[in-house]
Parts: structure tokens; C-alpha cells; sequence
């Protein structure tokens, strides 16, 4: 899975780490998890613990969008064969299926592109009426694949409000209220316009904590956040945006605009979601393959959050604990975190993501003989092209750690940790359910 792996794994702990990372990213597979999850049994759909009568609907149509939506969307073609008679996904990179249509999108940044591949999926969700099963597949990167804009708004305004909301820092849950407010579709407006039709979602989180109205922003589930959310987390976060945009949020939060549907809203009235996948799944995988190595796991949280730089040498903290006191795991050990990390962009900016910002201020305090990676499960770290990064206390030598301090702290950790051979690629993994860290402690 990770190029060039037979020099990363110069050491039997390194090659343990790179097992671990590579079981959580397999065991987070969009058809594995879909497996688990859809069934047919002549003309009876099961998903998770639902049944639905294939006979009761004219057309059973597959819709949606984000980086893993093209291997859900396959199981569901090959479960329903002959029944399924349409529809169209969005994801980031090209493919094909069997009756559904895959058109391409931009990540993290919508395009003109994305808009277009968009609107067929809204045409198929309008043509849909009560004799309609509309099954709906959300997952990571839906946020900025599944683009519509709201009113008179322009892709412009949503491109400019996007990146100012990414490099702010803010929470995903700050950033996806206030897109839901600017879209067509989020915020459980998809579900809006479907109805009376039968909505089934699919979700494969990639949201600390599976809050199905932040997956994707949640297009088919209620929304709790409100047009003065949205100005607040602007505010809160200092996020300048264009003149029409806060135009459109001021007239929201005074009632000139439709609210997104909440809980209650007639348009759930015939929806219901299914959680596939999640990071705790993929931490679960990673910590049996410590097991099988012979390390004794930890799995610390699947809840990581906060600053990059500063998450990081946390998590070192509790590696540095079981390795002077063998509390509360004894080495050999690995422990076993995932979740989503942060990067505010104040000034400079090169190389790298929040992965690779979170390894390199490890980096710079590790002194023991630990091994420390941190990946992207999509194999794509923030808008970078790695995945992560795997440090050890080699990584920063005493004569660099000046040069190392300063990539750090102009954002440039991914230029850094590239030019040492400590950064980890994948190519896209077809998979997002956030990331995932591990630490492994030797024996002393």
C-alpha cells in the first residue's frame, strides 16, 4: 500500500507501524463496509436492519457523492442488479459503473465541474415521487463534491468562503454549518426536494464522533444549525467572505430565507440513514495487527482534535508514559488514535497537511526509540499529495532543528519531512473515515 515501503520499514518497530496503518485504511474500504451492511433476498432490500419491498417502487435510483461514494455505490449496483434504473455519484476521481453515472468533482475546493456533476444528481432527485426508492451514498469530501449554490450566490463566493473557512482553523462542524447555509443541497435539502419519495442514506463518517448531520453536511438528515450559527462562526473565526455571501446569511438569520429542515421537518418523514463505516472501525484493525505482531494495543481515542502541532506531542505523552512506567499498557506497545486534526494558515504556507504537521512537531520532541505515523485515511493529507508522515527520533538531528522549527511554524512540514524521507504516499485509497495515528513503543 505505502510506496517505496522496504526502506520505510528499516526497523522491525517501523514495519509494525506501516502493518497497522495499512489494516485501519483496508478495514475502512467502501465495499467492505457496504458489504457488511446491504443485502437482497429476491425482492426484499436489507440494509442494516431495515427492509424495504423492491416491489413497492417504480425505479430504485443510486445518487450521491464524496471520495469513497464510487465503492459503496458499486456494492449497492451489484446487490440490486436488474432492479436499480439509474443514477449518478460524484466523486474525485474518474470511474465507471454498471446504470450509475460517476462524474468527476474538485476537492477541497468546488469547481465549475463540480457544480455541473451537482445538478444531475439534483435532476435525478427532482424527477423522484412516491413510487421512488432513492438510495444515497455520503461520504467524506461530499462537503465540497456535492456543490449547489444557494439563491443568487456564484461558485465564486463559495470557492472564496470555502478556503477561508479551511485555513481559519475552525472545527468541521463550524465550517460545514455555514456551507450548509450557502448550498441547495445540504443541510437536509436533498431530502426536501426527494420528497415523498423513500430515502435511504448510506454514510461512511469521516466526522469525529459521526454526527450524520456534519457527514457530507449532512444532505439527508435534519439540521440543527441556523442562519445565525453561520454568522457566528464567521465571526468567531475571523472569516472574511465575499459581500454576497454575508448578505445572504444576514437575510437568512432574519427569516427573508427558507431554514434548512430540522428535526420534525415533513421532508424525514420517508428518510432514514445507515452508518457503514466509521474511524473507529479502522482504529479497531489497527490495533489487532499490533496484536498479531506481539505488541500490547492501546486504543487511546477515536476523538482526536485541536491544533495539529499540539495534538501530536500529546499523544507522544501517553507512548512516553507506557514507556517509563509500562502504564497502562507494558512495551512492547502500540498505541492506536484517530480522528481530525487542524491547521490555521497564519502566514507562510508551503508543503503538507495536518498529518504531516502533527509527525514533524513530534518530531522535534521525541529523544527514545519510538516510531510515530499519522495518516490521512484517503491517502490524501489536507490538499497535499501524502498521505502522512513517519517520524523517529532520527527524523530532526540536533543541526536541523532550527530548520525543522521554522517548517513548523510557516506550515511548510510537509516540505520538511519530504526532504528526509519521512513522508508517506499512497495514491487516493478510494476510502475517508478521518485519521488515524499510531505510536509504537519497543521493549526497553
Amino acid at each position: 500500500m505505502f510506496d517505496d515501503r522496504s526502506s520505510l520499514s528499516r526497523t522491525p518497530h517501523h514495519a509494525v507501524a506501516l502493518d497497522c496503518l495499512e489494516a485501519a485504511i483496508e478495514a475502512a474500504a467502501p465495499d467492505r463496509a457496504a458489504r457488511e451492511a446491504v443485502a437482497r433476498d429476491g425482492e426484499t432490500l436489507r440494509v442494516g436492519d431495515s427492509e424495504y419491498d423492491l416491489t413497492a417502487y417504480r425505479e430504485v435510483v443510486v445518487v450521491g457523492g464524496g471520495k469513497a461514494s464510487v465503492g459503496v455505490a458499486r456494492v449497492i449496483t451489484e446487490v440490486l442488479d436488474d432492479r436499480l434504473t439509474g443514477g449518478v455519484v460524484v466523486a474525485e476521481h474518474p470511474d465507471t459503473l454498471d446504470t450509475v453515472s460517476v462524474r468527476v468533482g474538485d476537492h477541497p475546493v468546488p469547481s465549475e465541474r463540480t457544480v455541473t456533476a451537482t445538478a444531475a444528481v439534483l435532476e435525478t432527485v427532482r424527477a423522484a415521487d412516491a413510487s421512488t426508492l432513492v438510495l444515497f451514498v455520503v461520504t467524506g469530501g461530499a462537503s465540497a463534491l456535492l456543490t449547489a449554490p444557494a439563491g443568487d450566490l456564484s461558485l465564486a463566493d463559495l470557492r472564496a468562503t470555502t478556503t477561508g473557512l479551511l485555513e481559519s482553523g475552525a472545527p468541521i462542524e463550524a465550517v460545514n454549518a455555514v456551507r450548509k447555509h450557502l448550498s441547495a443541497i445540504k443541510g437536509g435539502q436533498l431530502a426536501r426536494l426527494a420528497a415523498p419519495a423513500t430515502v435511504v442514506t448510506f454514510a461512511l463518517s469521516d466526522v469525529v464522533g459521526n454526527d450524520l448531520s456534519v457527514v457530507g453536511s449532512g444532505p439527508t438528515v435534519p439540521d440543527e444549525t441556523t442562519y445565525a450559527d453561520t454568522l457566528d462562526v464567521l465571526d468567531r473565526y475571523d472569516v472574511a467572505v465575499p459581500a454576497a455571501v454575508r448578505t445572504h446569511l444576514e437575510a437568512g438569520a432574519a427569516g427573508d430565507v427558507r431554514e434548512t429542515p430540522g428535526v420534525g421537518d415533513a421532508a424525514f418523514d420517508r428518510a432514514e440513514t445507515h452508518l457503514v463505516g466509521t474511524n473507529s472501525e479502522a482504529l479497531e484493525s489497527a490495533a489487532a495487527a499490533a496484536a498479531d505482531a506481539g505488541y500490547d494495543p492501546l486504543l487511546l481515542t477515536s476523538r482526536l482534535r485541536g491544533p495539529a502541532r499540539h495534538v501530536g506531542p500529546t499523544v507522544l505523552s501517553v507512548a512516553e508514559e507506557i514507556a517509563a512506567t509500562g502504564n497502562p499498557v507494558s512495551p512492547p506497545a502500540v498505541v492506536v488514535a484517530g480522528g481530525e486534526t487542524t491547521v490555521t494558515i497564519d502566514g507562510g504556507g508551503g508543503r503538507g497537511g495536518p498529518n504531516q504537521e502533527l509527525a514533524l512537531a513530534v518530531a522535534l520532541e521525541l529523544d527514545g526509540p519510538a516510531v510515530f505515523a499519522a495518516v490521512d485515511t484517503d491517502g490524501e493529507d489536507g490538499s497535499s499529495d501524502a498521505a502522512g508522515a513517519m517520524v523517529d527520533s532520527e527524523t530532526v538531528p540536533d543541526g536541523e532543528r532550527r530548520r525543522a522549527n521554522e517548517a513548523l511554524r510557516g506550515h511548510d512540514a510537509g516540505g520538511y519531512l519530504d526532504g528526509v524521507a519521512a513522508t508517506l504516499y499512497t495514491g487516493p485509497t478510494g476510502t475517508n473515515v478521518n485519521d488515524v495515528v499510531v505510536v509504537v513503543i519497543p521493549e526497553p
